[in-house]
């Protein structure tokens, strides 16, 4: 079978079971077996069982359940809630306040919620009903939140970044200190987005009187909340950064200082433990099945020849790195609006990262921007994931008209993060430089 007639079989039979609505993991795993047994029968899939099995004891996959542990845990004690409180003290009353504190929920929660469309909800929940009755415009309240909650793909600990480089094969802590700095940077971006709309048009934002609040009322809350959020960022981040500790130790200290928070704040009890273990227990399940199917998936690729023959393809297309890049940011921006991001990365990693390496580009680097590519793909217009999160959220007035054209600015700025890490690589690359 031609390479072509391979690829456009095992990519056609993967879309059409995710149009069917099975879950990701049992669309790769039948898409390897049927897959395998036309290529090469029966011995084909004895050596996929092997490698299911191989690829589920990686030792780098360790961080995924523990990361995905502290944010349940943070989540169902409520501290995440009081960490946002302790945050809005200090925003006194600058222009777009509420909007501002929906991207500060959104850098919070990026330690909270492993999903997008979750963080979405979460922010929802909390910011929609004090926006709204602050008279804010539908379209700021809806952008705001949507923006924000892509965020939460980019702050470390990110169990899709660990997922990422677990498939791509590359370093899992130079992968979650590489996306830090662009996570920082988009937030910023929105944050100058928001201020500067709501300066030009104050209506999209009507000042209110805020109460005052002493400086001893906002250290406080501070000192109570921030600090320990702060030591657990660098029991995890920060163990890896001076060399202490590996991705996984690190997962380990920082799941085990989430867990002392919660017990000083007088929050542990066997429900919250029993629920946190539980939806970790769930969630871990579904990404490592969903890992296993992507490294049979990235198997039967290389076997068919497939991805030989892209690999060959793109580095002799008359087009310079940087349209092959753009190329695949638009692939992987397509695919995002269909999928979830566990379902974009399973599938563009093992295609692209060959390509990669060939072209003699940094894999950490690239990585990065595909993180930020995902977060797009997540509100753009007409099939984003979160849009339709947004509009369960949002009241039964908001329209998808209203949806799209408040996620538009966002995709805007999205893009021009891309464009940023690509212009200036370093962006990405400081911090994992500064490791060696």
């Amino acid at each position: 079978m031609e390479w072509q007639w391979a690829f456009a079989l095992l990519i056609g039979g993967l879309l059409l079971l995710f149009l069917m609505g099975l879950p990701i993991a049992f669309c790769f795993i039948v898409v390897d077996i049927i897959g395998l047994l036309l290529v090469s029968g029966q011995v084909g899939v004895l050596q996929f069982v092997r490698s299911f099995a191989s690829s589920l004891i990686d030792f780098v996959l360790v961080p995924l359940p523990l990361f995905i542990l502290m944010g349940e845990v943070l989540l169902h004690s409520g501290l995440a809630i009081d960490i946002v409180d302790a945050v809005d003290k200090w925003f006194g009353r600058l222009p777009g306040r509420l909007a501002l504190l929906a991207v500060m929920m959104g850098i919070l929660f990026g330690a909270v919620s492993g999903m997008s469309t979750a963080t979405v909800s979460m922010i929802g929940r909390v910011l929609m009903p004090e926006m709204e009755k602050r008279g804010y415009n539908r379209l700021m309240i809806l952008g705001s939140i949507m923006g924000s909650a892509g965020l939460d793909v980019l702050i470390p600990p990110s169990a899709l970044a660990v997922l990422l480089a677990a498939v791509a094969q590359i370093s899992v802590g130079e992968t979650l200190l590489a996306i830090i700095v662009p996570g920082i940077l988009m937030a910023i971006l929105y944050a100058v987005y928001i201020i500067i709309k709501c300066m030009i048009q104050p209506s999209l934002a009507p000042p209110y009187m805020v109460e005052s609040t002493s400086l001893r009322n906002r250290i406080l809350p501070s000192v109570k909340y921030l600090l320990p959020i702060a030591f657990i960022i660098f029991m995890v981040m920060g163990v890896i950064f001076i060399g202490v500790a590996t991705p996984s130790e690190a997962a380990a200290t920082g799941a085990l200082s989430t867990f002392i928070l919660v017990a000083i704040h007088k929050r542990l009890n066997w429900s919250l433990i029993t629920q946190s273990f539980s939806s970790t227990t769930r969630l871990t399940i579904q990404l490592l099945l969903i890992v296993a199917g992507a490294t049979g998936f990235s198997q039967i690729l290389t076997y068919t020849g497939c991805t030989e023959a892209l690999v060959n393809l793109a580095i002799h297309l008359p087009l310079s790195s940087v349209w092959i890049i753009i190329a695949m940011m638009i692939v992987g921006l397509i695919l995002g609006m269909f999928m979830t991001v566990a379902a974009v990365v399973m599938i563009v990693v093992p295609i692209f990262m060959p390509i990669i390496y060939a072209l003699g580009l940094d894999p950490i680097w690239f990585a990065t921007l595909l993180m930020i590519n995902i977060t797009t793909g997540l509100i753009s217009p007409p099939v984003g994931v979160n849009l339709f999160a947004m509009k369960m959220v949002a009241t039964s007035e908001t329209t998808m008209d209203e949806i799209y054209r408040a996620a538009i600015p966002y995709c805007y700025l999205n893009v021009l993060a891309i464009a940023l890490v690509m212009a200036f690589p370093q962006i990405a690359l400081w911090l994992p430089g500064l490791m060696k």
